[in-house]
């Protein structure tokens, strides 16, 4: 055949949901095989979900795992079905199945297995050592698993120049943070290129924990051109008719594949070819689907959708219906509970006032405005009451000491008291709002605005949280985050007048500082180059480290930031190496 119409189903699966995951796949296989599709490939571990974690070490989990490839096996009549799933041999592997017709052809063992960041692959899996190509009528293509395609060379390389692959297609579950959208496509389009092969990504989509799945599968051309692609971070069935014919001209004129396919030669011939036979496709019994480019998103509306698809994840996928969140008429809070409004509905918000002595007029009434503006119900319950009495209780073991944070920090956890007093009456699940500038400095209290389940902008940094907040009010039409609590300069209200500027650099400097020390890893004299002044280098850092032991005891946000605190970032608490 001329023509290969490929699908990639981006879906959201849940961890350990198998019967679930089974379902959705199982619904995705029929629409594609009544779409005269030939080929349908699904995301890394699709089954199982991703990443399983220690659910891998329980032989049961596997054995259910298998049990529901087989049901996909027994559903793949007139089709070919390239699905992710835990395999086991010797050993437990990171693998696709390749099925066609009913039949179990092949299996493909990942073969690099990522251990940076937030991935612990190597904990879990054998690597894979083997490159298959398989031939479906006339044309051949290439199976490999997510990052095995990020490695320039095997085993793309021996599958489109050893195999003469036409096609590769990489089932992924790549996790998100912001402008890897945009670095992986070019990656992609780079290895098309290089091996003049068309390259088919399918990747997951969807909210686990902290981890956030974009979706963008894409097909590119060999030579490095968008055919398709899918919208992020929704479910879609991204359906393209591939002219496989194309490839074998544009590699006539490459000499450079001569000579590659040569040497490749030389180093090894571990290439295993499957023949699939076509009898039964349709691939012309139905119109040609017209192949869709989604354009990129903008950053903001990119990083809103993040925190958007894992807050209504982590939520649902964990039984809740109803979220709480401490209003007190700051930014933070705000975006938070606009967010949790787009993800599960203004009826399934609770918004909590909670003034103190030191709360100001502008604030309550801000706490007003926002949760009127997104229809959400405000519960007002003032602390002052309780507040005196935790004075009057401490008085004695107290008296002659100076106010200070002390005092101040009793307010913050009599506040996360009565959320998680709310929380645990109604069920509610409590959104924390404490930002990555915040967390990082340690510019919050334990057991008080740190409580909670889920922490929305765990990983968005202060100065983002004010951007996506102008975004949201951008799309919207109107200032449904009000202007005043834009414009108001930040702070936590627990003492009188008190600003975070008291404690910290300005927002606008303290960000670049931690971006550059707890992201990019540089010292404190590299920071310094940049133009920052050495003495607010070094109180940040001391702030950064020795605040680990709080971040450790912060509930699961959505990772936002190439480096986010927790899986991507793994510091001890007691610790003394020092730079200062």
């Amino acid at each position: 055949m001329d023509k290969m119409r490929l699908a990639l189903s981006q879906i959201d699966v849940t961890v350990g949901d198998i019967d679930g995951n089974l379902k959705k796949i199982l619904k995705y296989t029929k629409i594609a095989r009544n779409s005269g599709v030939n080929i349908i490939c699904f995301p890394e571990l699709s089954i199982t979900g991703y990443p399983p974690e220690d659910l891998l070490l329980k032989p049961s989990f596997i054995e259910e795992n298998l049990n529901a490839l087989d049901e996909v096996r027994k559903a793949s009549h007139s089709i070919t079905v390239i699905i992710g799933f835990a395999d086991k041999k010797q050993d437990i592997y990171n693998a696709a199945a390749i099925i066609h017709n009913k039949k179990l052809i092949d299996v493909y063992h990942k073969c690099y297995l990522p251990n940076y960041g937030v991935f612990d692959e190597n904990r879990y899996f054998q690597a894979g050592v083997d490159s298959p190509v398989y031939k479906l009528g006339d044309f051949k293509f290439g199976v490999n698993i997510c990052e095995d395609i990020w490695y320039p060379g095997d085993p793309t390389r021996k599958q489109a120049i050893l195999g003469d692959a036409q096609i590769i297609l990489n089932i992924s579950s790549s996790p998100y943070h912001a402008t890897k959208v945009q670095a992986r496509e070019r990656m992609l389009k780079t290895r098309a290129t290089d091996y003049s092969v068309v390259i088919g990504f399918c990747n997951l989509v969807g909210g686990q924990d902290e981890l956030v799945f974009d979706g963008h599968s894409v097909v590119i051309n060999e030579r490095g051109e968008v055919m398709a692609r899918a919208a992020g971070f929704e479910e879609e069935l991204l359906v393209t008719d591939v002219n496989v014919q194309r490839v074998f001209p544009s590699r006539l004129h490459d000499p450079r594949r001569r000579k590659e396919k040569y040497a490749v030669m030389l180093e090894s011939t571990d290439v295993h070819e499957f023949e699939l036979n076509h009898r039964g496709f349709k691939s012309n019994s139905t119109p040609r689907i017209r192949s869709k480019i989604e354009d990129f998103l903008v950053l903001e509306e990119e990083v809103l959708k993040a925190l958007i698809t894992g807050t209504k994840d982590y939520v649902k996928k964990n039984r809740f219906k109803n979220v709480v969140i401490g209003l007190s008429g700051g930014i933070d809070s705000s975006l938070v509970a606009a967010v949790a409004v787009e993800a599960l509905g203004k009826e399934n918000v609770i918004g909590v006032s909670m003034p103190s002595r030191y709360s100001s007029p502008g604030s309550t009434i801000d706490t007003e405005r926002i949760s009127k503006n997104l229809g959400i119900e405000l519960i007002s319950i003032p602390i002052e009451q309780a507040f005196s009495a935790y004075l009057e209780t401490l008085s004695k073991v107290l008296y002659g000491k100076k106010r200070d944070a002390t005092e101040e920090n009793i307010q913050a956890r009599i506040r996360g008291n009565i959320l998680m007093a709310l929380s645990n009456k109604f069920g509610w699940l409590v959104l924390a709002t404490g930002n990555k500038s915040e967390t990082s400095v340690g510019y919050s209290t334990l057991y008080g605005d740190m409580a909670g389940g889920f922490s929305v902008i765990k990983d968005v940094p202060k100065t983002l949280v004010y951007r996506l907040a102008e975004f949201y009010n951008e799309c919207k039409g109107k200032e449904l985050i009000p202007r005043s609590v834009l414009t108001k300069p930040p702070t936590a209200e627990l003492r009188p007048d008190q600003l975070d500027s008291d404690s910290l650099p300005p927002y606008n400097i303290l960000d670049p500082i931690l971006r550059a020390y707890v992201e990019e890893d540089l010292s404190i004299e590299e920071i310094i180059d940049k133009g920052f002044e050495e003495h607010v280098v070094k109180k940040v850092v001391k702030m950064v480290d020795v605040s680990e032991y709080k971040r450790r005891q912060s509930p699961p946000g959505i990772k936002i930031t190439a480096r986010a605190f927790g899986k991507d970032r793994r510091f001890p608490i007691t610790n003394l190496y020092k730079q200062l």
